[in-house]
């Protein structure tokens, strides 16, 4: 337990040198190109913000892990408690025997409220070969293996609908079409991952995906209709968020 906490604090330390190391790299080349193409210029953005998203997704699946394991400690929590609890009842029963368990497991009767699985919940190994399939999926997504991160994507949110990453996994696989240049295939995937997954942590950027890949289209008033929808859905969204949107809202000309 401590041996995972401490890695992923040497990991959540290690992802802004990361950053900072991506931006130096690109800002020489940018400034240089400025001189040169803008067409250039906007290709070299386009990549430093597709690392910063990775980085992003990094550090969503560490707060994920982070929330399981905290779950978990509040099973064994709960299943201690009990434990104690029956030693110390039974402590005063003829010649000191402790009390009999019940039949049902310890955690689900002792759990504190949100603490015990929902009705219907996947077991554990389900759950866990889930998240097997999520961690390959991205992990091709980073080496650029576009094509077995969009299997894996699909398959995890076909399997997995109502998975805690469901909303996480549709962003990414419209991002496996959108950095093949496959825009048709990437506005659908970012428009049914805004539909099915509006409140999920990657909601906002469905929606501002979606725009972007429209603008992209040839569609820029459906572009302007979408980031003029972002402020009203997403009124708490990341100031980072809130900037794509008003540069590409100045960029695609929007009233």
């Amino acid at each position: 337990m401590a041996a995972f906490r401490l890695k992923q604090s040497i990991a959540m330390k290690k992802l802004p040198l990361r950053l900072l190391i991506l931006v130096a790299l690109a800002l020489p080349t940018a400034a240089a190109a400025q001189r040169a193409d803008p067409v250039y210029v906007e290709d070299r953005l386009n990549q430093l913000q597709q690392a910063i998203s990775l980085l992003t997704g990094q550090i969503e699946q560490l707060q994920y892990r982070n929330q399981q394991l905290q779950q978990q400690m509040e099973k064994m929590q709960a299943d201690y408690e009990f434990r104690l609890d029956q030693v110390e009842k039974g402590g005063g029963r003829p010649g000191g025997a402790p009390a009999a368990r019940p039949t049902t497991p310890s955690t689900a009767a002792a759990a504190p409220p949100g603490a015990a699985p929902p009705a219907g919940a996947p077991p554990a190994a389900a759950a866990g070969a889930a998240d097997q399939v999520y961690n390959d999926a991205f992990k091709k997504l980073q080496d650029g293996d576009y094509a077995g991160a969009e299997k894996g994507f699909r398959a995890f949110v076909q399997r997995n609908p109502q998975h805690a990453l469901a909303g996480n996994a549709q962003y990414w696989l419209g991002e496996t079409y959108y950095a093949r240049r496959d825009y048709q295939n990437a506005m659908t995937a970012f428009a049914e991952g805004y539909k099915a997954y509006k409140s999920s942590p990657k909601g906002p950027d469905n929606l501002l995906k979606l725009g972007i890949t429209l603008a992209t289209l040839g569609r820029k008033p459906d572009a302007c209709a979408i980031f003029a929808r972002f402020a009203q859905d997403y009124p708490r969204a990341t100031d980072l968020q809130k900037r794509r949107i008003e540069q590409e809202r100045q960029k695609n000309g929007c009233g």
